[in-house]
């Protein structure tokens, strides 16, 4: 990113004749022909809305595309004077909202917020052929006496075998090595209108000392393959029922799955995984 402005302030007419200095607000250039402006000291709501013209007015004459204003929690009264001159809400953090502006009167092109969700699933199957289940302390299925697998969310920035691997330690005690990616599911609607992703993924038992989570799991064991499928809820719920199945062909059948592969790239030094099925390669 570069310093998007030639200037730091703009001269505008008044009117009466006179001339007034108003500073342009910080911005960088994108990589999408728009600029983003990361607000960071106190400003008030007049002093912000004269920069806020002035700065647009500029961008206008420089062929700008998109405005990102990032602004921090702490400026939050800035919030109502950037919507009223036109900013909608992108996204919002812990410690930020995100808001945007289309500068051009064509179709505006810039990307919406994130659609999905990622989730995991994990199928953990030990030599006595017993699978690792929970029941929920918390959720739809609280107080059902329903044995599921172990499910989260990931964190941000953590990749899937890591948060298999986290889930099943923080609801059973139990620690696991990742074997592979069985499948994955999508729906939508799921999470406040979002979409999810839910990667069904098989560990390997490096323990077999149950400790369960206090807040969120009621009870945890290791129950018979057999025992688990008998149960009514998983004959009707076709998530689970796969689940097993493509646990059991992973075990029993030579199922083949998806394993992480570590891959550099050239826009960045940062290492990333490709799930990939190796057989064949």
């Amino acid at each position: 990113m570069s310093n998007s402005a030639n200037s730091s302030s703009v001269v505008l007419p008044m009117s009466n004749d006179e001339r007034e200095e108003v500073g342009l607000l910080d911005a960088v250039d994108d990589i999408h022909g728009g600029v983003i402006v990361e607000l960071k000291g106190p400003m008030d709501c007049k002093t912000f809305v004269s920069s806020l013209r002035a700065s647009l007015s500029h961008w206008r004459q420089q062929g700008i595309r998109g405005v990102w204003i990032k602004l921090p929690i702490e400026l939050s009264h800035l919030v109502q004077p950037a919507v009223q001159e036109g900013f909608c809400y992108h996204h919002a953090e812990p410690t930020y909202l995100m808001l945007v502006y289309w500068i051009p009167v064509s179709e505006n092109t810039l990307p919406i917020n994130a659609t999905h969700r990622v989730c995991i699933g994990a199928f953990v199957m030990n030599e006595k052929r017993e699978v690792l289940v929970v029941q929920e302390k918390c959720g739809i299925l609280r107080g059902s006496g329903i044995w599921k697998f172990p499910t989260g969310v990931l964190e941000q920035g953590e990749d899937i075998f890591a948060g298999a691997i986290r889930e099943v330690k923080e609801e059973t005690g139990i620690e696991t090595d990742f074997l592979e990616v069985l499948a994955f599911r999508q729906n939508h609607g799921a999470f406040f209108g979002k979409s999810d992703l839910f990667f069904v993924c098989m560990l390997l038992p490096l323990s077999s000392e149950i400790h369960k989570q206090e807040s969120e799991i009621e009870a945890a064991a290791w129950m018979p393959v057999e025992e688990f499928a008998a149960q009514p809820f998983v004959k009707k719920h076709e998530l689970l029922k796969y689940i097993l199945d493509l646990g059991l062909a992973k075990a029993d059948r030579n199922y083949s799955g998806f394993t992480p592969l570590s891959i550099s790239s050239a826009f960045s030094e940062e290492l990333s995984f490709l799930y990939l099925n190796s057989r064949g390669l």
